[in-house]
Order: C-alpha cells, then structure tokens, then sequence
C-alpha cells in the first residue's frame, strides 16, 4: 500500500512541475509576471492535497494548550485515608472486563479494574480539520468520583489504526507536546489503582 501511495504522489509530483512549467510558458508567450504565473500555479497545485495541513495544525495546536493535560483530583494517598483498609481488599479483574458505548469513531470504554475502581476511556472524532480527542479518567465506582484524567489529541486523516492514519501523513501527529508523557503517567495511576492480582 504504501508503495502505491508514493507512485501516486511521484505522478502527482510530476503532473504539478508540468502544470507550472506551462504556466511560466504561458505567461512569457504572452507577456505577463512568469514569477507571479509560476508561483500561483505551484500554490494550486500545492493546495490541492494540501488545503487542510495549516488549519490542522492550528487547531491541534489551539485544543493542545487549551484542553490538554493530566490532573490528579485526588490523590490515591488521600484516598486511602478516607477508605481505610480498603485498598488493600481489592482484587484485579483478569483482563479488566469492559463495556462499549458508541460506534467504531466515537466511543466510551468503561473497564472494570476492580470492586472500586474504573478506567473509562473516551475517544472523539473525527472533528474539524482532522483533529481526534482521546481522555482517560480513573474513576471511584462506588462514588462516582474523578480520581485523575488525562487529556490529549491527535490528528491524522482518518482514525488511526494500525500505525496507518491515511494516506496524508503530513497531517499526521499522535499526541499534544508532552501527551505521550502525560499518558505514562495516567497509566501508572491505573496501574497503583488496579488491585492485588489473584
């Protein structure tokens, strides 16, 4: 597949220097700016493929330090205080057992770590120009209460799967600066919250 992709965009290539090469042509032949001809034929041809690669980097760039993070509400030491005893007669679910709310691109898992504790992850998308939005919250069953939630986004042309998101892979950027760190972080909270393994 991705052999073909870059013939595509080798032909494309091609077709685009041909494209400009006769615009500059054009404008000698008949006395015009083969600057201003030759730069606007390359700036179409450019934009063709390429119209929604600034707008996705601004977006991603704006939801990035508006919305994006990892917070702690609670910490698991304060809520062993309020629960005493408790964490320790927490057991494991083998596999953690989820449920799914949604469809294929716009989901809610919720996992079942234990008597107490759940691990909802949502995933978003795909919205205005390519932009996905994926959060994690650690959750008290019993209570309802945020313990910690994690915040981040993506963009890619269509939703990643695999390694692959589409064919437009400048528009290609897994996490927000820091959102892969953030991630491990939310990951060892869930990992501290899971329980005994039996």
């Amino acid at each position: 597949m991705g052999f073909v992709i870059f013939m595509v965009m080798g032909l494309y290539l091609l077709i685009s220097l041909g494209v400009v090469a006769w615009a500059v042509r054009y404008a000698k032949k008949n006395g015009k700016s083969t600057k201003r001809w030759g730069l606007s034929a390359a700036l179409v041809m450019f934009l063709i493929p390429c119209w929604d690669w600034i707008p996705t980097v601004v977006a991603h760039k704006y939801y990035c330090e508006k919305e994006a993070g990892f917070w702690v509400y609670k910490p698991l030491d304060q809520w062993k205080k309020e629960n005493p005893g408790a964490m320790e007669t927490l057991v494991a679910n083998k596999g953690a057992p989820s449920t799914r709310q949604g469809d294929m691109v716009n989901y809610t898992d919720t996992y079942f770590l234990n008597q107490r504790f759940n691990w909802v992850v949502k995933h978003n998308g795909q919205f205005l120009f390519n932009r996905w939005r994926h959060e994690q919250e650690a959750v008290d069953a019993k209570t309802g209460a945020v313990l910690a939630r994690y915040v981040d986004f993506s963009t890619a042309q269509v939703q990643r799967q695999a390694g692959w998101s589409g064919w437009k892979f400048w528009l290609a950027e897994k996490h927000c600066i820091g959102g892969d760190r953030n991630q491990g972080l939310m990951y060892s909270f869930e990992h501290n919250i899971r329980g005994v393994e039996k």
